[in-house]
């Protein structure tokens, strides 16, 4: 989950300074690619060890089926490290994407601005794109993340297990949605298919 999380943040990034970059990207150079992926799986990996390590812990999540923190403890070791992966996995990835999202917006105005006719259709575009985008992220992790916070901080047994599956599913299947938005909102794949 957290992975995808970091990834969602990194490609937002990555599509920002790609679109707002003056000169031609080079296709053939990886480095950029790899840097990406590596600071994804490393700093994901800097919030999925510490359970292992004593600071929280897995447990069964909702029914049973899967594995996740442990959201149910209420001790302070627990609950410190619900509010780090809340604020270090979800707020901060959030405002990543809202701003490389929001600037890549601002300098398509821009330059539609300036070029009247076609560039205020692909604004249009862009602008439908990126509120899908931030829209399915929300949709697909805040109820997860009310749902850990509501179990970590309310009552006890307030999040029955069968209220915790949907949230759990819609989290874990957010990595397919932005690719599908891209593809289906971005005019030229869509002329490719």
């Amino acid at each position: 989950g957290i992975i995808s999380l970091i990834s969602l943040a990194v490609l937002s990034y990555e599509r920002y300074c790609t679109m707002t970059r003056t000169t031609e990207a080079d296709t053939t150079n990886y480095r950029k690619t790899w840097t990406g992926i590596i600071l994804s799986w490393t700093y994901s990996l800097l919030w999925t060890v510490p359970p292992l390590l004593g600071w929280s812990s897995y447990g069964p999540e909702g029914p049973g089926i899967t594995c996740s923190v442990n959201w149910h403890s209420k001790d302070a070791n627990n609950a410190s490290y619900i509010v780090c992966l809340f604020i270090f996995c979800l707020v901060i990835p959030f405002a990543i994407i809202v701003y490389s999202y929001g600037k890549l917006l601002c300098a398509v105005r821009q330059v539609s601005s300036m070029h009247k006719g076609p560039g205020r259709a692909r604004e249009q575009r862009i602008l439908v794109m990126v509120v899908v985008m931030v829209v399915c992220f929300l949709l697909c992790w805040l109820p997860y993340a009310a749902v850990a916070l509501i179990a970590t901080f309310g009552r006890p047994g307030l999040i029955s297990p069968a209220a915790s599956i949907i949230p759990a599913i819609l989290a874990k299947s957010s990595t397919v949605y932005n690719p599908i938005i891209y593809v289906f909102l971005n005019k030229q794949v869509c002329e490719m298919l």
